[in-house]
């Protein structure tokens, strides 16, 4: 193939009255590539212009009429050549090709004649593309990654990048050049994902192209000994989400024993740990503890079998709780102290007082830095519940709250309170005691009365002794 370039540039160069130049071209696949012609003549009268192919033949010509011509390869499906029109009388005939493929790489010729004069250019067209063998590969697996270039440039040098960043090849991958292409070969990871750029240079000129890796596997969480932070009591998730379509099968959750730095062996899971039923996905392998103890802390491995091969990932559980102490000599004062298992990851402290009111509104109020907090209990613009959180470099890890009805601050003022109560509480059951006892007296008397009116006889006679001893009283004053 290069025995033919070399004989196509020369028979063009020692054609008569040819003026011959070399110029190079680097294109990405899928894209526009635009080989230069430019031809400058201070006569009004429009050149001939043939663009060629070797090997191929004709790729377009325009006559001195003003007529177009297409080659009969570059006339199937859609025209994805055309010299622009607009750019004749400024002397540029520049060739575009839409949509470039690898097999458009090669050789190509402008040639220009006006009068008796004879300009040729000869462009190299190299297109560059990036592939994944295979194209989705599954974590753990081998991947080989090739910057292929049409006709490979011999001397150029080839750079790797991932996601904007170079990529420098590290112990165990291997990278080679060969005839038609440049390759890396290496174990596949999560670190992987992303967008790989190839850039080739060569001859002063820089190309690239650039294709998206998708990597199979646990997607969720993204790396392994991510740490997952929640509080004593509360419920926390777990996530383990394979790749969209990835079912694994015998999914197995373990937590680890702390004891086996380099090869953790399987403890027992804690009482309430369950593997997650609301997600209808069959590649979401979650779980959940619905009620997390200090003594839950530490690693957790979730695993499943893909295509012959056991994914894992590891997590680690980092519990928070607040301590409370009553180390201050000024009476009514607490101290609290935000404690984390794990604090490796832990950047700066918040302390939030948040309060409610009557109808349930949540509203904040103070804010405060630092690991511990000491605050005055007695005081009624203390009480609520104190929010501790916990901050990383890229933002809030997790929180745990305090109650300070908790407290033996708000003890002695609930007593306070009881007794004068109690005081109330007393005196209104004298007054119903003796109310009661009114009560039954009037009743007691009632039914006397009542026992009396059943005999009448008997009410006559007492009538009459009544009204005779007053009548003798009456007299004795009178005497």
């Amino acid at each position: 193939m290069l025995l033919e370039y070399f004989i196509f540039g020369l028979i063009s160069f020692l054609m008569t009255g040819a003026q011959c130049e070399v110029t190079e071209v680097l294109a990405e696949a899928g894209s526009q590539a635009v080989l230069p012609c430019k031809y400058s003549s201070s006569s009004s009268s429009s050149p001939a212009i043939i663009w060629s192919e070797a090997d191929k033949g004709t790729v377009w010509r325009k006559q001195k009429s003003g007529l177009q011509y297409w080659g009969s390869s570059w006339l199937q499906g859609n025209q994805r050549v055309r010299c622009p029109h607009s750019q004749y009388e400024s002397g540029d005939y520049s060739l575009q090709i839409n949509n470039v493929r690898e097999d458009d790489g090669g050789s190509y010729s402008c040639r220009v004649e006006h009068r008796d004069q004879v300009s040729e250019t000869v462009v190299i067209l190299r297109i560059i593309k990036v592939s994944f063998s295979p194209l989705a590969p599954i974590m753990g697996n081998d991947i080989s990654i090739t910057c292929n270039v049409t006709p490979w440039p011999i001397g150029a040098s080839v750079q790797w990048t991932l996601n904007n960043s170079r990529f420098v090849p590290q112990t165990g991958i291997t990278s080679k050049k060969v005839t038609a292409h440049s390759v890396m070969r290496m174990r596949v990871t999560a670190g992987l994902t992303g967008s790989w750029t190839c850039v080739v240079g060569y001859k002063g000129k820089e190309g690239q192209a650039s294709a998206t890796l998708a990597v199979k596997g646990i997607i969720q969480p993204s790396k392994d000994n991510t740490k997952v932070y929640t509080a004593v009591g509360s419920a926390v998730t777990f996530p383990c989400v394979f790749s969209y379509g990835l079912i694994p099968s015998h999914p197995v959750w373990e937590k680890l024993k702390p004891e086996f730095l380099f090869n953790p062996a399987p403890g027992r899971l804690p009482a309430s740990f369950s593997p997650s039923s609301e997600s209808q996905f069959p590649w979401d392998k979650s779980a959940t503890l619905k009620e997390v103890e200090l003594g839950d802390e530490g690693k957790y491995r979730c695993s499943g079998a893909v295509e012959g091969q056991r994914l894992t990932r590891n997590m680690q559980l980092v519990v928070a709780k607040i301590d409370s102490s009553d180390l201050s000599k000024k009476k009514g004062s607490v101290t609290l102290t935000c404690q984390l298992t794990d604090t490796s990851e832990v950047t700066d402290y918040e302390w939030v007082h948040v309060v409610y009111d009557l109808n349930g509104t949540k509203s904040v109020g103070s804010v405060q830095k630092g690991k511990t907090l000491s605050i005055n209990t007695v005081s009624d613009e203390n009480w609520g519940e104190w929010t501790c959180r916990f901050y990383g470099k890229e933002g809030v890890l997790g929180n745990v709250t305090y109650h300070i009805q908790q407290m033996s601050g708000l003890s002695e003022v609930k007593s306070t309170r009881l007794s004068h109560n109690t005081a109330a509480v007393i005196g209104l059951s004298f007054l119903l005691v003796v109310l009661l006892l009114i009560l039954a007296q009037m009743y007691k008397n009632h039914q006397r009365r009542k026992r009396i009116f059943q005999y009448p006889a008997l009410e006559t006679i007492v009538h009459t002794i009544s009204n005779e001893r007053e009548e003798r009283e009456r007299n004795q004053v009178k005497e």
